[in-house]
């Protein structure tokens, strides 16, 4: 089976002072959460699409989806502290509700990335199918500087660097297996689930993602959307 899970549990801290988390701003005329579910549900794939989010949002995350997204895969889970926290209370469900054969997969998202193709969700599927996990990467435009201390460590050579994106994609009991290896230490310091699987020795195979693919972080990058959607209804 093919499961979604976006990620939504979030806190949005770098936003700055908003009333809610970033997922549940508005943008258009819907919440950010709206528009990237909007996107996975084109996709027929799917057994279910989890939203996962934070307990004190449950209520809230579920409202707006009900007044926006008719699917019935769509369901609304509880996330953790943590962004893997996070993914593996996604992953409890999906056993829990249907069962882990070996083929399982999910494919991962951020909730802010509501600009995601369908092509990328594609690529994401039809890559899962044949790896152990996917990210999707784009090319790094910048010079990447490794920095220590206020001292630059390391200029590695730009041809080898790629920026990180999400969908990140999943055999599901081999990414459970990868994660219950971690110490707490790494899990601590963990802040891309790719990482995981890496650590364990696991190949992460590449996708191709979208320069247009942004995560919404900042009061810049909603400014950023805003204009994207603007334009868009303009056109």
């Amino acid at each position: 089976m093919i499961y979604a899970q976006i990620l939504a549990g979030g806190k949005g801290t770098r936003m700055g002072n908003t009333a809610m988390p970033k997922q549940f701003l508005p943008l258009g005329e819907k919440p950010i959460l709206i528009q990237t579910i909007e996107k996975f549900v084109l996709e027929h794939r799917f057994k279910a699409i989890l939203v996962v989010c934070p307990a004190d949002w449950l209520t809230h995350t579920k409202d707006i989806i009900s007044k926006f997204i008719k699917d019935p895969r769509v369901v609304v889970v509880t996330g953790g502290s943590e962004r893997n926290d996070t993914l593996m209370n996604g992953i409890a469900y999906i056993e829990k509700t249907f069962g882990l054969s070996d083929d399982d997969v999910v494919v991962t998202h951020d909730a802010v990335r509501p600009f995601i193709t369908e092509r990328i969700i594609d690529d994401n599927i039809n890559a899962i199918l044949q790896h152990t996990a996917v990210d999707t990467v784009v090319p790094a435009i910048d010079t990447i500087v490794r920095g220590e201390k206020s001292q630059v460590a390391e200029i590695p050579i730009r041809e080898y660097m790629y920026q990180g994106q999400t969908p990140q994609s999943f055999n599901i009991k081999k990414l459970k297996k990868a994660f219950g290896q971690l110490t707490n230490a790494q899990k601590k310091v963990l802040s891309d689930s790719c990482k995981i699987c890496l650590l364990a020795g696991e190949e992460v195979h590449m996708v191709r993602g979208e320069v247009s693919n942004i995560k919404i972080t900042t009061p810049y990058d909603l400014k950023i959307a805003q204009a994207i959607v603007e334009k868009r209804v303009i056109i």
